[in-house]
């Protein structure tokens, strides 16, 4: 709904309908007075109106004096309701007290109970015996008719002023406002300036999401941390446009815990690399991640979502100091769910991780999807170090579908593939055993996908990298994978697809890989060569 139509909605049709209504019932009841129950000699010639606005010096003296009270006892009462709101909104979010002073109409409603509360005592005291200020009375009567049909709109604009959506709402536009007006100015000092209330923005946003969390609010603590999401993606847009000053970090903010507890070498780098507002934005992510820990899972998995949507922004802007930023972030969110043994959420984070390394492959960043690769392979191994297979396997279907994706976005699958053929050697080699297939059958699924694509090569190396399979693994594996008939888990999940799923042409192509897997397996036993020979085999 565009502004213009919300202000009739919120104020003008309030007003109009309050006021036309108290009008019409005045006249009515007047016009029966004047016309029947005021007497024969109530009708004049000169009609209704002359006779009501024909004052008498002497009849409405006190009737101004109450006109006058009567605006100044509506603006008592305005801010006392107003007063009480503003109390209870500030013991639960910070600086909602001076938002609500910054507000033009909260001002301009004050402002003009003042006025006319003022205007009514002087008005009180023109009336002399022998004089009438006829015109300052009827502006005083419209001006205390307004200020009470307007004071039931304007408590309902207070009440939609101080939702907590409200509130998330009004800190994230504000602080994109103070960048554009600030961060782009050629003054120096204004540049600087607007460093702080940037930050306290991303703070307020924060403990919001706190005591949100703390209240088992998931809707108010989702709106927040999207709200720091829409910050940031939409300072990218203007942050080609702001002054060299603003990436410094200047005197105003320096003293924030989160820079005061960097090492200056690392803060300069975050100089350097222009990028202190998704630092600090990404920062509020991480606390938030941990605090939400074990409480509300789903913010977990909401700040990994938006996490992926500034990577994704990133991107589409060629902000490369920002990608590693962010997969930074995602790796510190994969750490400490390691570390809470939260398997769920690793799991639901780690869709978000592949799917931002799928926007990556998308926008030809074929580097950073490697090196993402190799961190998932970490973790991988990492979670199954602490006897979280389940993670492990996890991290062997996303692979593998980060392969295939590659594979399709040009054949910049070769480097991915052969890391993916290293995430369980180290575990082979330790002889674990647990867990193992769920790899095996992720490669297994990517060699079928291969072999369905006319790439014998590629999946002639997954079969050689298998050779040493004991018989009886080798034939559960096919096993399991040709029972799985259906796409769809029987159990709701996030990903909407089962992991050992292959359409029907992929599961075709199994007689001959493992028929392959077999062959390689004769060759090793006798000491001969590999027919394909590659450098990752």
């Amino acid at each position: 709904m565009s502004s213009p139509n919300l202000s009739r909605r919120q104020w003008v049709f309030p007003i109009v309908v309050l006021a036309t209504v108290a009008l019409v019932a005045f006249a009515v009841f007047w016009l029966l007075d004047y016309f029947v129950t005021g007497g024969p000699k109530v009708v004049e010639p000169d009609g209704a109106l002359h006779r009501y606005f024909t004052f008498d010096p002497g009849e409405i003296t006190d009737a101004i004096s109450s006109l006058a009270g009567m605006i100044a006892a509506v603006l008592g009462i305005v801010i006392t309701v107003v007063s009480i709101i503003v109390q209870l909104s500030s013991e639960r979010y910070t600086g909602v007290a001076q938002m609500f002073l910054r507000d033009r109409i909260n001002l301009a409603v004050m402002a003009y109970f003042v006025i006319a509360a003022v205007s009514g005592v002087w008005v009180s005291l023109s009336v002399h015996d022998n004089f009438v200020p006829r015109a300052a009375i009827i502006a005083m009567m419209v001006a205390t008719t307004f200020g009470l049909v307007v004071m039931l709109p304007y408590f309902a604009y207070v009440f939609r002023f101080l939702e907590p959506a409200s509130i998330v709402t009004r800190i994230r536009k504000d602080a994109i406002v103070t960048v554009r007006q600030g961060a782009t100015s050629g003054e120096i000092t204004k540049v600087v300036a607007s460093q702080v209330p940037t930050l306290v923005a991303m703070e307020e946003l924060t403990d919001i999401t706190s005591n949100s969390i703390s209240g088992k609010d998931k809707i108010i603590a989702s709106r927040a941390v999207d709200a720091i999401k829409d910050f940031v993606v939409e300072y990218l847009s203007v942050k080609d446009r702001v002054h060299d000053d603003w990436f410094r970090i200047g005197e105003g903010i320096r003293d924030n815990p989160d820079f005061v507890a960097m090492d200056p070498e690392s803060l300069r780098d975050l100089e350097g690399r222009r990028t202190w507002v998704e630092w600090k934005a990404l920062r509020q992510y991480l606390g938030i991640y941990n605090e939400a820990q074990g409480a509300m899972p789903d913010i977990n998995y909401l700040v990994a979502i938006d996490t992926r949507y500034i990577g994704e922004a990133a991107a589409q802007a060629g902000d490369r100091e920002l990608i590693t930023l962010v997969f930074r972030f995602m790796n510190s969110y994969l750490r400490a769910t390691l570390n809470a043994k939260a398997v769920r959420t690793a799991y639901n984070v780690l869709n978000q991780y592949r799917k931002l390394v799928e926007a990556m492959v998308r926008a030809g960043l074929h580097e950073v999807a490697a090196e993402a690769v190799r961190h998932m392979n970490y973790y991988g191994r990492t979670s199954y170090d602490m006897g979280l297979g389940f993670v492990t396997e996890t991290v062997a279907y996303d692979v593998g579908a980060l392969c295939e994706l590659a594979h399709h976005a040009g054949k910049q699958d070769e480097e991915m593939l052969g890391l993916f053929l290293e995430l369980d050697q180290p575990l082979r080699a330790r002889k674990q055993e647990l867990g193992l297939q769920g790899i095996r059958k992720a490669q297994v699924k990517l060699a079928c996908y291969y072999l369905d694509a006319d790439e014998p090569t590629r999946a002639r190396r997954i079969a050689h990298d298998m050779r040493n399979e004991s018989p009886e693994r080798l034939r559960s594996i096919r096993d399991q994978l040709e029972q799985v008939e259906s796409k769809d888990f029987w159990e709701i999940i996030d990903r909407g697809r089962n992991f050992e799923y292959m359409p029907p042409r992929q599961r075709g192509q199994m007689t001959t890989f493992f028929a392959w897997v077999d062959e390689e397996a004769a060759l090793a036993a006798a000491g001969a060569t590999s027919p394909v020979a590659t450098d990752g085999a």
